[in-house]
């Protein structure tokens, strides 16, 4: 990254630095996108155990990776101000911390999960899938932790096109175990939709081992000697940068833990709900990458201007950030509408199914524009590192207000399961309106600190 001024010269900025994102994110949902398609064509059952097992793991392993990625503002600010050492410092601290977090979520669900899939009073079979699944897909949180690590490092230089070399590296790797595992393939037996969670873990591995090649090997990060001569563990350290990752890992877990919770409660409307419901939000998903990577670019860029003391900078590409991300998901949301038949009959042979996604996939849509407006803003306001409110936003937006009225409209309207869709629109639209406001108070006290200083 440099310091440019203008428009033009933003947007090329700004589009160097989330075009990798985007593909970045894009094949990390790719894997998603297979092991759902491929489950529906296995059976409706086995599709129904992936979503409950991606309903509870997604929610955690999501606030997990956006818990680590709060180092990038941090990494991103140290380096606009040209403070080496400090970065360095950073990325060993947090191996430790992350690493640590990693055990403690996994000894956690071993604990908990089993008893919290019995009392969702499943199918057995599904409830077989489900427990297989998420037994197999948890071991990948260990060598994801450092690997998260080292990839918020990357991002954090601007070199965002190298994570999206080691992920386009990593997904056929993952699609490619997936098939193996879950239809028994080169002499193995066939898991079934469960085999979706062992080739998750694995790839996970190989993801670890990328990261760390390239660190290695590119001399910006090597010279950062990240991994030899690894400190003492500092708790006033871990606390300093968890102080900023955790508003930030329990906003994402806010939002995804809120997906998660209207998934396990379509169990209550039966298998067939609960399928298309799954291929629906699966689909959902991947559209999302769009404003998500905008987020994170904006994260960069904000970080990176504030951190060179240039506010004029920062409100010019979260300006940017909003209309381009508009234009982009409106296009989208055009196709969608037009290819709703295609895109059910992709998920699934099943007719039953087939029916209940085409009229999900509206909903979706109307959630694309919702993300569009809302995902920028957490982006930029990450990027001045201000977490601690955007935390309370997202739990007022989602949790006060998108899943209670979503309850209620399932409960007592005829919308029944789609009343859980119009209740997360709502609960997102009113969490785009507060950040807005939130993000204007920032602006403002910047410039009165820039006034001051002057």
């Amino acid at each position: 990254m440099q310091e440019v001024h203008g428009y033009p010269a933003r947007a090329r900025q700004f589009f160097i630095v989330l075009l990798p994102i985007l593909v970045t994110q894009v094949s990390l949902m790719a894997p998603g996108f297979f092991n759902t398609v491929m489950a529906g064509h296995i059976s409706k059952e086995d599709l129904a155990g992936i979503a409950v097992g991606a309903s509870i793991f997604f929610p955690i392993f999501g606030a997990f990776m956006g818990l680590i990625s709060g180092l990038t503002p941090v990494i991103a600010q140290h380096y606009g101000a040209r403070q080496m050492r400090a970065i360095r410092s950073v990325v060993q601290q947090s191996f430790y911390w992350v690493t640590l977090l990693a055990v403690l979520i996994l000894g956690l669900g071993v604990l908990i999960v089993p008893s919290f899939v019995y009392a969702l009073a499943l199918e057995p079979v599904v409830e077989d899938i489900t427990m297989e699944y998420l037994s197999y897909i948890s071991c990948g949180l260990i060598p994801v932790a450092p690997a998260v690590v080292l990839r918020n490092l990357i991002d954090a230089h601007g070199r965002t096109h190298l994570t999206m070399y080691i992920t386009i590296a990593t997904i056929p790797i993952n699609i490619v175990l997936n098939y193996i595992f879950m239809y028994g393939a080169l002499g193995m037996p066939a898991f079934g939709g469960a085999g979706a969670g062992l080739g998750a873990a694995l790839s996970y591995g190989v993801f670890l081992v990328l990261n760390v090649i390239v660190v290695l090997s590119i001399k910006q990060f090597a010279r950062y000697h990240v991994l030899r001569r690894l400190p003492k563990p500092i708790l006033r350290d871990w606390w300093e940068l968890l102080k900023i990752c955790i508003p930030i890992g329990l906003t994402i877990f806010c939002e995804q833990s809120i997906f998660g919770a209207v998934g396990l409660l379509m169990a209550a409307y039966g298998t067939t709900v609960l399928a298309a419901h799954q291929a629906a939000m699966n689909f959902t998903t991947i559209v999302y990458m769009l404003p998500l990577s905008v987020s994170m670019a904006i994260t960069i860029l904000v970080g990176f201007e504030v951190g060179g003391g240039r506010e004029n900078g920062a409100r010019a590409y979260i300006r940017l950030s909003r209309v381009l991300t508009l234009v982009f998901v409106g296009a989208i949301a055009l196709v969608l509408a037009a290819m709703r038949d295609t895109v059910a009959a992709l998920y699934t042979t099943n007719a039953e199914v087939q029916e209940l996604l085409r009229v999900f996939l509206l909903y979706a849509l109307i959630m694309q524009f919702c993300d569009c407006v809302n995902a920028p803003l957490q982006g930029a306001l990450r990027g001045y590192k201000d977490v601690t409110v955007t935390f309370w936003l997202a739990v007022l937006s989602f949790w006060g207000i998108g899943l209670p009225s979503g309850y209620v409209l399932a409960g007592w309207t005829a919308l029944g399961p789609y009343g859980y869709w119009v209740g997360l629109n709502g609960g997102i639209i009113v969490g785009a309106v507060l950040l807005m406001i939130r993000l204007r108070i920032i602006e403002q006290r910047m410039r009165r600190t820039a006034y001051s200083i002057s």
